[in-house]
């Protein structure tokens, strides 16, 4: 009686361990979600590149890349192309830039300044396109940290001048240019640019366009950056979530890294002391444009509220 109690344990006893054993081999989705978290997070590069919009403004887009150095300006340069090799990476609310004809011919990278020769399909546009084809390649090429400054050419001749708009070109081509530009000239002396980024939505994507001012306003940048995003009459279809009342009390550069003091209406908060995501990242990418910074510190009232880090929006 007892040995077949004994064996009867034993066999409830190993059939248990039997599923337990079953169940721990057989993988979860948490743990597969656990790598992809993990792969998303550590694995994956991106570069920031300039598209068209649905409504032909140029906009900062995050695109996955592969590659470094040449290998990725060459991946850069045919996200831009239509039909290129890395259109298929492009978001469904966004356009390619460049005619599909266009070529690389050579690409060379020294001390920070790049040289690259594309053949002459480059130019084969739409005249009112032919300036933003210009700027969406240099303002994603010098997205590449290790660019500055370009020099343009077109089957090895510089380029200095588009041909539809007569427009003069520096021989070497870096964000000076500006992007979107929108005019408001009353003199043809003291010629300013200033770049400020606004926030943009179509369907359920939410992305940032710059719009370059060209004007007479020779105050300092940053009170003309915070002035535009805080003013009630903005550019078409483009947002700002900063408050009317903002204003810069004082700001100073030490060291590549801006100081802005503000008073406390940049707050989206004010018991918390918070200000939203989005007015950090139009000032910190208007401020990148037009300086050459590394960091930026917003306080209110002298207090120290956030700081943003130039990389990490790159």
């Amino acid at each position: 009686m007892l040995k077949r109690i004994c064996t009867k344990k034993i066999i409830i006893s190993s059939i248990v361990l039997l599923i337990i054993g079953v169940l721990y081999c057989i993988p979860t989705n948490k743990q597969n979600i656990k790598k992809e978290i993990s792969y998303v997070n550590y694995d994956l590069e991106t570069s920031e590149v300039f598209l068209l919009d649905q409504n032909n403004n140029l906009s900062r887009v995050k695109i996955a890349t592969n590659h470094q150095d040449e290998e990725l300006i060459d991946e850069v340069v045919n996200i831009l192309i239509c039909n290129g090799e890395g259109e298929d990476k492009i978001p469904n609310d966004f356009k390619c830039t460049i005619n599909s004809n266009t070529k690389i011919n050579s690409i060379n990278l020294k001390d920070n300044t790049l040289k690259i020769d594309l053949s002459k399909q480059l130019l084969d546009t739409k005249k009112e396109l032919e300036e933003k084809v210009i700027e969406s390649l240099i303002y994603s090429l010098t997205g590449i940290k290790e660019v500055k400054n370009v020099i343009l050419y077109i089957d090895g001749e510089i380029l200095t001048n588009l041909p539809q708009n007569n427009i003069t070109l520096p021989t070497t081509l870096n964000r000076d240019i500006g992007i979107n530009k929108k005019y408001d000239l009353t003199s043809n002396k003291d010629i300013t640019k200033t770049t400020i980024y606004y926030i943009n939505k179509y369907n359920d994507t939410t992305y940032y366009t710059p719009i370059t001012l060209v004007n007479n306003d020779t105050r300092d940048k940053i009170e003309i950056i915070i002035d535009e995003l805080s003013n009630r009459i903005l550019h078409n279809n483009l947002s700002s979530y900063l408050n009317n009342n903002t204003k810069v009390l004082n700001s100073e550069i030490k060291n590549k890294t801006m100081y802005i003091n503000f008073n406390e209406n940049i707050l989206n908060d004010f018991d918390n002391q918070d200000i939203l995501e989005e007015v950090l990242y139009t000032i910190s990418l208007s401020v990148n444009d037009n300086y050459e910074i590394e960091n930026v510190f917003f306080s209110v009232n002298d207090k120290e509220i956030a700081k943003t880090t130039i990389k990490s929006l790159e």
